[in-house]
C-alpha cells in the first residue's frame, strides 16, 4: 500500500500538470488555485479556491482535477471549492507571472504592494513592448478576473490580471 504522504506528493505533482482552462500557459497549482491536498486511508480531498468567486471555469477545473487525479487517488476523491480565504494574486508563483507576460497578459501587481501605494496611480506595463504608457479600456477583459488595456506606444491591446 502507498503511504499517505506519497499519495499526497503524487497528487500535487499530477495537479501541477493541470493547466488553467482560460490561461493554458500556467497550471492551477502555479496560479494558487489548488489550496490543499489531503489523503487519509483510501480517500483524498483536493481543495480549490477559484480566482474569482463567479469564475465560469470552476466546474471545468474540478472536472480536470478528477480526470488527472484518477490514477493517483485510487479510492474516493473529494474536490472541495473553498471561497474563504478568497484567492489573491499573491498566490501566483513567480514563474507563472513570467509566463503570463510571455503569453500577452500583464501579470498582476502584488496585493501587498498595491495596498501600500493604493493612492498612487498603478503602472501596468505592456506585455508586448514593456512600455509603462498604457490605458485601461474596460474594467473587465476576456474573463471577470482580468481588465482590458491598450499600450499607447505599440497600440496593442492586452489583458491585465487584476490584483485581488
Amino acid at each position: 500500500m502507498v503511504s499517505v504522504s506519497t499519495r499526497e506528493e503524487a497528487l500535487w505533482r499530477v495537479l501541477g500538470s493541470v493547466m488553467d482552462p482560460e490561461i493554458p500557459v500556467v497550471s492551477i497549482v502555479e496560479l494558487g488555485i489548488v489550496r490543499g491536498v489531503r489523503c487519509a486511508d483510501d480517500a483524498c480531498t483536493v481543495t480549490l479556491t477559484p480566482t474569482y468567486s463567479g469564475c465560469p471555469a470552476t466546474r471545468v477545473i474540478e472536472h480536470d482535477v478528477r480526470v488527472a487525479a484518477a490514477d493517483v487517488a485510487t479510492g474516493a476523491l473529494d474536490v472541495v471549492t473553498s471561497l474563504s480565504p478568497a484567492w489573491t494574486t499573491d498566490w501566483i508563483a513567480p514563474e507563472a507571472r513570467a509566463r503570463l507576460a510571455a503569453f500577452g497578459i500583464a501579470p498582476p501587481h502584488a496585493t501587498r504592494e498595491a495596498q501600500v501605494v493604493r493612492f498612487a496611480a498603478r503602472t501596468v506595463r505592456c506585455p508586448h513592448c514593456g512600455s509603462p504608457r498604457t490605458e485601461e479600456l474596460s474594467r473587465f477583459g476576456s474573463t471577470p478576473c482580468k481588465a482590458q488595456y491598450r499600450c499607447i506606444d505599440c497600440r496593442e491591446p492586452f489583458d491585465y490580471f487584476k490584483p485581488h
